[in-house]
């Protein structure tokens, strides 16, 4: 069966019609067959469904393409992700304007630096977050967040002395079943 060249163009509004145009137009300049498209913010609670379809889609010694990183990926654990994914199928990614390539022995090299580059960032953020904490911590500043049930533990126990059950304190509330037994049994 021959291999085909699935294309993958997002924008994140309805607003730049133009900039998913000019996606699909390099996209079939580039060869594909099939395009996949769609208007959605990366981080929409709804996800990328025709990312996911374009994913579903794609089979052994097939070639995935974007135009450009962020079409496709939040952040660079969000690419490792999807480049593992697409791996794991047999299929190859093309990022044209970096011109990547994971076909190739050079493409997989960028992939690797790529994904080590954001693993080392990360670290170097934790490491500075986990430092700040502790420095606001010596100083008194920093206290941590309350847990958003504890907040409401006075309230879980006057509904319970009115004699209100736990399901109806956990419906009421919006906390968890666990929460309430938590407080009550603390009491």
């Amino acid at each position: 069966m021959p291999s085909t060249i699935i294309g993958y163009a997002r924008t994140s509004t309805l607003d730049q019609t133009y900039g998913l145009a000019a996606q699909i137009r390099d996209l079939q300049a580039a060869g594909c067959e099939k395009v996949f498209e769609e208007q959605v913010s990366s981080v929409d609670k709804g996800g990328r469904p025709e990312l996911a379809k374009a994913l579903e889609y794609a089979r052994e010694g097939d070639v995935f393409v974007v135009t450009k990183l962020d079409r496709l990926a939040r952040s660079m654990a969000d690419l490792i992700k999807l480049k593992d994914a697409l791996e794991a199928k047999g299929v190859t990614l093309k990022i044209l304007n970096l011109n990547i390539d994971t076909s190739t022995p050079t493409g997989k090299l960028m992939m690797n630096l790529l994904g080590s580059i954001a693993e080392f960032e990360r670290e170097i953020m934790l490491e500075r977050q986990r430092e700040g904490i502790a420095s606001a911590k010596a100083d008194g500043k920093y206290k941590g967040r309350a847990p958003t049930a504890q907040r409401q533990a006075e309230k879980v126990k006057e509904l319970k002395a009115k004699g209100i059950t736990a399901d109806q304190i956990v419906k009421e509330l919006g906390i968890s079943r666990s929460s309430v037994f938590r407080i009550l049994r603390d009491e």
